[in-house]
């Protein structure tokens, strides 16, 4: 029975490629063997369903054939399991290791776990949390597009010391805990041995130095808690349970690290006038026993506003009558559905003596 990687991953076949790398890297970090509660044979799975997914041209197979077109191992670029725990073993860290995994540094993933100095850097700044939330908007917003404007309470640059985490007009120092190289040698033994490792400073989080004196208002965190206004632009066209994703909008990230994103989950409030079908519209208009027996013209309400829809003498219960591009947008994209109306034919429930007589003439 072929694997299914998304569901190991926790995504849906729809998940980007930054849904299914943040989904990886925290799975990852939960299921690693050297942590408490770790799972290897776990690791490994998750492992190989990355590097499946996380690769574009992998991923399309797999959407065409499922797990069975052949794999490299649990690592691309022809690095498998047991390549990286010889490396792992071997305690030079990931730096010179080449992953093709759809461009996931995996030195930042697995350092945050040994310890390991990434190709990156000594610096290890905390990028802030994502932020989701549910927008909830009217059904013609949807239709033409809305911007929509409103305030955030969570963590942002503080704007006292502005994210530097020291106190306005004090100096920065060399940290004594790693002497200013930003990096700690340390030991480390696990199940699979005994190997040396070079983690980042915990004092000076990389930096190699740290403020003489922290910044009173964020006592040296470099974000505080605050208000901030948020701007977002709702597509036209835009379907109900999607979600936009705003770069840079999330909570601020400790001593300088990058913002988290903003995750908007629109919710659209139903209309009674018209039923979305993809990019069409249906509506239902009524008319009269004579109306759809002699023809009439009569208003309708659109998107656009109102219009006079022509009703041919004959008209039997049901009809639809399609008016063109008078549907909903394309989302990022030209061109709009139709508009379906369908004809209900009111039967009167009780006519008077004379109606009567007319309609026993017309039976005749």
């Amino acid at each position: 029975m072929s694997k299914d990687y998304y569901k190991i991953l926790g995504v849906e076949k729809s998940a980007t490629q930054d849904d299914i790398k943040r989904a990886f890297r925290k799975l990852a970090h939960q299921y690693h063997p050297d942590k408490q509660g770790g799972d290897e044979a776990k690791f490994k799975e998750l492992n190989e369903a990355y590097q499946v997914l996380g690769n574009e041209e992998k991923r399309k197979q797999f959407d065409q054939f499922g797990a069975t077109f052949d794999q490299q191992g649990g690592f691309g670029g022809g690095m498998n399991w047991e390549d990286f725990m010889r490396q792992a073993r071997g305690g030079g860290g990931f730096g010179n290791i080449n992953f093709d995994l759809g461009g996931m540094d995996l030195g930042d993933i697995f350092g945050e776990v040994f310890g390991f100095g990434g190709s990156r850097g000594n610096t290890k700044k905390r990028a802030g949390e994502d932020i989701e939330l549910d927008l909830q908007i009217d059904f013609k917003d949807s239709v033409f597009g809305i911007k929509k404007e409103f305030e955030l309470y969570k963590t942002v640059k503080c704007d006292h010391c502005h994210g530097n985490t020291a106190e306005p007009g004090t100096p920065f120092v060399k940290c004594k805990t790693c002497d200013g190289k930003g990096k700690i040698i340390k030991m480390q033994r696990t199940f699979l041995g005994s190997f040396q490792t070079q983690a980042i400073c915990g004092e000076c989080g990389g930096e190699g130095k740290i403020p003489e004196k922290k910044c009173s208002k964020c006592k040296g965190m470099g974000i505080v808690k605050n208000k901030e206004a948020v701007s977002v632009e709702i597509p036209a066209g835009i379907e109900n349970g999607m979600s936009l994703r705003v770069s840079g909008k999330g909570n601020a990230g400790k001593s300088g690290g990058k913002n988290g994103d903003l995750y908007v989950h629109v919710r659209i409030r139903p209309d009674k006038r018209f039923a979305r079908h993809g990019n069409d519209i249906l509506q239902r208009e009524k008319i009269n026993f004579v109306q759809a027996t002699l023809g009439a013209k009569i208003e309708i309400e659109t998107l656009d506003g109102k219009v006079e829809l022509k009703i041919p003498e004959g008209t039997q219960p049901n009809t639809r009558f399609r008016l063109r591009e008078k549907g909903v947008p394309y989302l990022n994209s030209s061109g709009r559905g139709d508009m379906y109306v369908e004809i209900e034919v009111e039967i009167p429930k009780r006519v008077s003596r004379k109606q009567r007589e007319l309609l026993e003439r017309f039976g005749e």
